[in-house]
C-alpha cells in the first residue's frame, strides 16, 4: 500500500492497491499551546475500475476525550458503537456552523472575509476551534450544523468527508459539485443546511 502523509507527502505503493490518507495531528497548533482539541485522521482510499479512487473507511480519534470516529462506505458512520446522524435542524437561524479562519501563510483572507460576512447575520454562531478532521466529524455527529472551509489538503479531510455522507449529510465544493477533496473547497451539512450555506457562498463569491 502506499500512503499520503502530512509530515512525509507521498509514498509510492502499488497503484492497484489501496494507500492510506493519514494526518498523525490535526489541530498541531492547539497542541503547541495546551489546547485540549486536537486528532488523528486515518483514511483509506481504494482504485476503482474507473481508475479513479474512492476513499472507504476512515477514522478521526481526538485522545483527550478518547473519542472514536469512524466510517465505512455503505455501512455508516459512528462514534465508538453510537450509530451517528448529522443534524436535523432545518433553519439557518437556529444553525451551528463550524469553519476555518485564514491564518499566517494559509488561505485567501479577502474571499474567507466575504463568505463569513453573508453567512455570520444568518445562522444562530460560528465557531473556528482550529482542527478540520474534528469539525467534519462533529457535523456527523450532529454538534455542528454546518461546515465550510477552503484550502484544506486530503489529509485534512478524507476520513472527515466519508463520515459527514455516512452519516446522512451532505459535501460539495463551493460551486456545489463533487470534487471538494480536488478544489480544496468544502461546504457540509444535512440537505436544507448544505443548501442555504451554498446559496449563501456562491452569493458572496460572484
Amino acid at each position: 500500500w502506499g500512503f499520503l502523509l502530512e509530515e512525509g507527502g507521498v509514498i509510492e505503493g502499488d497503484p492497484a492497491k489501496p494507500r492510506w490518507i493519514i494526518d498523525p495531528l490535526d489541530g498541531t497548533t492547539n497542541f503547541l499551546h495546551g489546547i485540549p482539541h486536537f486528532a488523528i485522521s486515518i483514511a483509506v482510499e481504494e482504485p476503482l475500475a474507473s481508475g479513479k479512487r474512492e476513499v472507504t473507511s476512515g477514522i478521526v480519534y481526538q485522545p483527550i476525550t478518547d473519542e472514536t470516529y469512524w466510517a465505512e462506505r455503505t455501512r455508516g458512520a459512528w462514534r465508538h458503537d453510537q450509530r451517528l446522524r448529522v443534524s436535523a435542524r432545518r433553519d439557518l437561524a437556529d444553525a451551528l456552523i463550524a469553519t476555518g479562519i485564514p491564518f499566517f501563510g494559509h488561505g485567501d483572507v479577502a474571499e474567507w472575509t466575504r463568505i463569513f460576512g453573508a453567512v455570520a447575520p444568518s445562522v444562530a454562531g460560528i465557531r473556528r476551534f482550529g482542527s478540520a478532521a474534528l469539525d467534519l466529524a462533529h457535523v456527523a455527529a450532529g454538534r455542528y450544523d454546518g461546515f465550510w472551509e477552503s484550502g484544506l489538503q486530503p489529509w485534512d479531510v478524507s476520513a472527515g468527508i466519508l463520515m459527514v455522507r455516512e452519516a446522512g449529510g451532505f459535501v460539495t465544493d463551493f460551486r456545489g459539485g463533487s470534487q471538494p477533496v480536488e478544489r480544496q473547497e468544502i461546504i457540509a451539512g444535512n440537505d436544507a443546511i448544505h443548501s442555504k450555506l451554498h446559496k449563501l457562498i456562491a452569493g458572496a463569491l460572484r
